[in-house]
């Protein structure tokens, strides 16, 4: 008896892993992707952010590691920086600048997300040989709707982008949407006759722009200045392959980012930290800025009771995407990838595995929603977002004195990262002792400068 068989919608990073996930649980994984991959890692239009600075937390670090051994190696080799924090990331929040220390729990990815994908896709393609699945890539192809009814989808009808613009369908035992936050499942599902899923939405109305720069010398670290609500404008200096570094800045409503070279610098000026400013002078522009504003976090409650009929699952930005400025994207899709192989490993596509398997995917979005949130959630209008309960309340004045405690405390710091890195789950930050020092302790200023040298 077969396994079965699926199809992705969407062959980028989300998808990609998706499909890996998928790799021996079933016979074969159709990835069904809009563009056409470019020979070599590089920008194209169906990344919307590719061109901006991307960072790949500790928790998907490890969770891609256990997906697949050896990756994060492959990404360093290719060119991907790796740094630690706090000792190789400076931050400053609210209240200041963070101490610089060796903590040796959490090392970050930079490099562009044209890299990345690319690396990630041929590791992925690689293992499909010998796996038992076959692996079949639809390029400059696009998922139109779906087949099936209310209670179970079927499959999946395609439309090739050429000129022909040919459609076809594709029976499956599972549809995986991982089309990313302008996924139109919603409206295919109500056309079956399926309730779309509810959405809660929080947005700061944050806008941000990206350009390239190869400095004469480049820093020993990577900066990283947070809005404020006295300065609601905030920037990160990161390294990434080739010598080149990226300055992404961004600003909520009334204060985003430039979109021209010229006037990017006297952005940076405005931010009062004049370490990066000056740097910043010394180095060659190599790229226009770029801009991005669809940054608002938005959640489809597709794992709520009834939330999707058997046979189709919505994975990473498709069901839960965050606010791009706080990087947690690429680590959210990893950990969704590796949830659903969990999921598969416990009698593969299962009656009842849909609403199973998207409930596990839920939680592997747990942290960064909650932080993306609470972070996002003094800058929203009341127009733009889903208003607060009291428990969201409560939980916005506590991670608001806790965040300023871990700019000085190694032990609210570690939690902080924790869970900040997508770690560890949000109940890291309840443990007793960080709890009480977050309460009990007086409200804690940061340093007054960055610090440039590690403490010792």
């Amino acid at each position: 008896m077969g396994k079965g068989d699926a199809v992705v919608v969407g062959g980028g990073l989300a998808g990609t892993l998706a499909a890996g996930a998928l790799l021996g649980h079933v016979d074969t994984v159709t990835l069904v992707e809009r563009d056409r991959y470019p020979e070599q890692p590089a920008f194209r239009k169906g990344v919307p952010q590719g061109r901006h600075l991307h960072v790949f937390l500790s928790g998907g670090r490890r969770a891609l590691e256990e997906l697949f051994p050896g990756l994060n190696g492959e990404l360093e080799s290719a060119g991907a920086h790796r740094l630690e924090a706090p000792r190789d990331v400076i931050t400053k929040g609210g209240n200041g600048w963070q101490r610089r220390f060796h903590e040796g729990r959490h090392a970050t990815t930079s490099c562009t997300r044209g890299l990345f994908d690319a690396t990630v896709r041929a590791r992925v393609l690689a293992e499909a040989e010998g796996s038992g699945t076959r692996v079949e890539v639809l390029q400059g192809t696009e998922a139109i709707g779906l087949l099936g009814d209310a209670d179970r989808v079927t499959g999946v009808r395609v439309r090739a982008r050429d000129a022909g613009r040919a459609e076809r369908e594709l029976p499956a035992d599972l549809v995986v949407d991982a089309s990313g936050r302008g996924s139109r499942a919603p409206k295919w599902l109500t056309e079956l006759g399926a309730p779309a899923p509810r959405e809660e939405v929080v947005d700061a109305g944050i806008g941000y722009c990206t350009q390239e720069f190869r400095p004469a010398e480049p820093l020993d670290m990577t900066m990283v200045i947070q809005p404020r609500p006295d300065c609601p404008r905030g920037a990160a200096w990161s390294p990434v392959e080739g010598g080149i570094w990226l300055l992404t800045l961004g600003g909520v409503r009334g204060h985003h980012p430039p979109t021209e070279s010229s006037e990017v610098p006297g952005f940076v000026k405005s931010l009062d930290e004049p370490a990066l400013y000056e740097h910043l002078l010394t180095c060659e522009p190599v790229s226009p800025p770029y801009g991005f504003r669809d940054t608002s976090n938005r959640r489809r409650h597709y794992h709520a009771p009834g939330g999707v009929p058997e046979g189709f699952l919505a994975v990473s930005d498709a069901a839960c995407t965050f606010n791009p400025i706080y990087g947690q994207g690429m680590a959210v899709a990893a950990l969704s990838g590796l949830a659903l192989r969990g999921c598969l490993a416990e009698g593969g596509l299962r009656p009842g595995f849909a609403a199973a398997a998207q409930r596990v995917v839920a939680r592997a979005s747990d942290t960064a929603w909650l932080t993306a949130v609470g972070a996002d959630r003094p800058y929203a209008t009341d127009a733009d977002a889903t208003p607060p309960g009291a428990a969201e309340r409560l939980r916005s004045w506590y991670f608001g004195r806790l965040a300023d405690r871990a700019a000085i405390d190694p032990v609210v710091g570690a939690a902080f990262r924790d869970v900040t890195y997508l770690a560890a789950k949000p109940s890291r930050l309840l443990s007793p002792s960080v709890a009480l020092r977050t309460v009990l302790l007086p409200r804690a200023r940061g340093l007054p400068d960055p610090p440039l040298r590690v403490e010792s």
